[in-house]
């Protein structure tokens, strides 16, 4: 029986179920209990409740020797095809996590001035994801290769820098690189380490300075403006609106008569609806306010001569008693 790191496990020979969290020795493992203590236990002793904390069907478990377990690491690996160079033809690429760590990942490779992503996704503790099969003559054309990771565990852990590496690997590199033979594949390999170092990390955990604090500040009070669909701005623009109060049509008017007045209005009014039945338009709203009624009378007596319109009292939410809505048809 396998039994891994993150593995969910029930015990034989007693109630109750953990998760281990670390190797003893080839015998024994230690299991983290609900109240999150470690108790070590004979792994014949144990029962394996699922082995995938994390289903991706494109993985493949590791078969790990107890040294390597305790050795975490990431490597980019690239299988020939063959054991004798001379008889390579293709080559396959590997992401290969040896490590306690789940991660999520994304692969990447240059295409000219630029990076395009073919595989992402999550990858397992001690798991390995298949990333690329190339034949040998366009080898050339995979020389960059960007591998980024994200490492976290289902379990308390300590936290990592996430990983963002550019690999250059051209025919020279692959000449003078090793071939390691490795029971996980059935040719020997070469293998780029990519992250070996999980116990003596950097400090992830950083402290906010006080133009931290400003410039956190101004982006919460900053306030995106609202953005108008196209079909909304459409509406919109089929729609105008008119407001004949005196006062928005001139800045002085004190020395006016009100017959001056209501001909001011009436003859705004009547470029204002002259210009809808010209561009389109398909409702004007025109805000003449109450008063002693007057000037509204005269619109509906200028409306009641035009075609094609109709019309009635605006929303008395919006405007109260004091607009008509005009509709061109």
């Amino acid at each position: 029986m396998k039994l891994r790191i993150g593995d969910k496990v029930r015990f034989l020979n007693e109630v109750g179920e953990g998760i281990i969290t670390r190797f003893k020795d080839k015998e024994t493992v230690f299991v983290e209990m609900e109240d999150g203590f470690e108790i070590p236990y004979l792994n014949k002793h144990l029962v394996p409740i699922h082995t995938e904390l994390i289903l991706n069907p494109e993985v493949e478990n590791i078969e790990m020797e107890l040294e390597t377990i305790l050795t975490d690491s990431i490597y980019f690996i690239i299988e020939p095809d063959h054991d004798m160079p001379a008889l390579v033809t293709d080559y396959k690429f590997y992401l290969f996590n040896s490590s306690s760590y789940n991660v999520s990942f994304t692969y990447s490779v240059k295409d000219e001035a630029y990076f395009q992503t073919l595989k992402h996704g999550e990858l397992g503790a001690y798991q390995k994801i298949f990333l690329k099969q190339v034949k040998k003559n366009f080898f050339k054309e995979y020389a960059y290769h960007k591998i980024e990771c994200l490492f976290y565990k289902n379990i308390h852990y300590k936290s990592q820098i996430p990983l963002a590496e550019i690999l250059y690997i051209n025919d020279r590199i692959i000449s003078q690189s090793t071939l390691i033979s490795h029971n996980e594949f059935k040719f020997p390999v070469y293998a780029y380490i990519l992250k070996d170092n999980f116990l003596e990390t950097e400090v992830v955990e950083q402290t906010l300075r006080m133009e931290d604090m400003t410039r956190l500040k101004a982006i919460k009070e900053f306030k995106q403006p609202l953005k108008t669909s196209l079909a909304k701005q459409k509406i919109k623009d089929l729609t105008k609106e008119v407001d004949l109060h005196i006062e928005e049509l001139m800045e002085s008017y004190s020395t006016l008569t009100n017959s001056e007045i209501l001909s001011i209005q009436l003859d705004r009014f009547e470029k204002e609806m002259q210009y809808c039945l010209s561009n389109g338009i398909k409702k004007l709203i025109v805000i003449h306010g109450v008063g002693n009624g007057k000037l509204k009378q005269e619109i509906i007596s200028i409306l009641k001569t035009i075609d094609d319109i109709s019309f009635h009292d605006a929303s008395y939410k919006n405007y109260g008693y004091g607009a008509t809505e005009i509709l061109i048809h």
